[in-house]
């Protein structure tokens, strides 16, 4: 079987700290990877240093 993968980002910076974070938001874009046949398979926190996380990774994949 053939594979074919994606990436999704999300800003931390922008979008998780501080009370900015809308989890229906990511539902949303979750959903719609989902309903397009990809199977969400691993997240990645992208480290900034300190601690601190500069972004959530998200690999897809599906069926070729």
């Amino acid at each position: 079987m053939e594979w074919e993968y994606k990436t999704y980002v999300l800003d931390a910076d922008k979008s998780f700290w501080g009370g900015k974070f809308d989890s229906s938001s990511l539902d949303n874009v979750l959903n719609q990877f989902g309903s397009e046949g990809w199977e969400l398979v691993n997240t990645v926190a992208s480290n900034k240093g300190y601690g601190e996380t500069r972004a959530i990774i998200f690999f897809f994949k599906r069926a070729k």
